[in-house]
């Protein structure tokens, strides 16, 4: 069996694919770059356009499963058409999925759907957990909110459907650890508005491991996709300087000094999420950095040495 994964040249996609090329599971991959497009027994590349509506149909020859990684990052100024994208591009792409399925045969029998914990509401208290009904009232919260509506409709493909809210993913290729080891560097890291708020984070390694097991055991449903112990803002920064051997003394980032340079995307860094990993350990998978001291080692020892 192969596997169909979107977004496979990012930072996720990446690790995933790495992990089946070890496990000898070949992929197929889509991409909206013609120059991204290899064609290699274990890694063969499709173009499509999820925008247009064009996909090339023999991504899905040998396919047994898809993981859809697809969308826009949402690190990016929050104007009024970046904030379509950001929507659009993961819509777009799973209604382009869903009729590519029903049109032409295939032989998918599971689709495992990115997500993210920005759908719960921000709380410096409440622990999170996959069955909550309230969506939290912001942007994030609504977009994923539209993009997990959006892998339902699978289901009547007969399809088994789960879904992964990804909490701060911590790798050294991408996201927001090299953004703050940057200034950490120069001994000039610092919390960012209170330090308190909750950011639950997981391995890269972690989480590819965990669409992987979902996969292997034909799992249904949505799954947290976080390390079982969330830090603060201000406990994620003390530890990486610590793992970097890096002095702290510049005073916290005022929450309004955020708001009135980053606008309403500062609610994706002044934002508390603290969220339960719970549901996806008791399908018996195994987290192997449990906590920050753990995975920032890992992830600056294989930077650094």
């Amino acid at each position: 069996m192969r596997i169909l994964i979107t977004g496979a040249t990012g930072l996720i996609g990446k690790k995933i694919t790495q992990i089946c090329h070890e496990k000898g599971v070949g992929v197929n991959y889509l991409t909206t770059s013609k120059k991204k497009i290899k064609e290699k027994e274990n890694y063969r590349g499709f173009f499509w356009n999820p925008s247009s509506g064009e996909i090339d149909v023999r991504c899905l020859e040998g396919v047994g499963a898809i993981i859809n990684l697809a969308g826009a990052s949402v690190f990016q100024p929050w104007t009024k058409k970046a904030k379509a994208n950001i929507l659009n591009s993961r819509v777009d792409s799973l209604n382009l999925l869903f009729q590519t399925l029903k049109n032409n045969p295939h032989e998918v029998g599971q689709i495992i759907s990115a997500s993210a914990i920005g759908i719960y509401e921000s709380s410096y208290q409440k622990m999170h957990y996959e069955d909550e009904s309230a969506v939290d009232n912001s942007f994030l919260g609504k977009v994923v909110q539209k993009w997990e509506a959006a892998v339902d409709p699978f289901k009547d493909l007969g399809l088994r459907v789960a879904k992964v809210r990804i909490g701060l993913v911590l790798s050294n290729e991408g996201g927001a650890l090299p953004q703050m080891q940057r200034p950490l560097a120069y001994n000039l890291g610092t919390s960012l508005g209170s330090g308190q708020q909750w950011q639950s984070w997981i391995h890269i390694e972690d989480l590819a491991r965990i669409f992987l097991h979902i996969l292997e055991n034909g799992l249904t449903g949505v799954y947290n996709g976080v390390a079982p112990n969330p830090a603060t803002n201000e406990d994620l920064t003390e530890q990486l300087a610590k793992t970097m051997d890096k002095k702290l003394w510049l005073p916290k980032v005022p929450s309004f000094m955020l708001k009135l340079v980053m606008g309403e995307m500062s609610s994706a860094v002044l934002s508390s999420q603290l969220v339960s990993s719970k549901k996806i350990e008791n399908t018996g998978f195994d987290f192997r950095y449990t906590n920050l001291e753990k995975a920032f080692e890992d992830l600056w020892h294989k930077k650094t040495g």
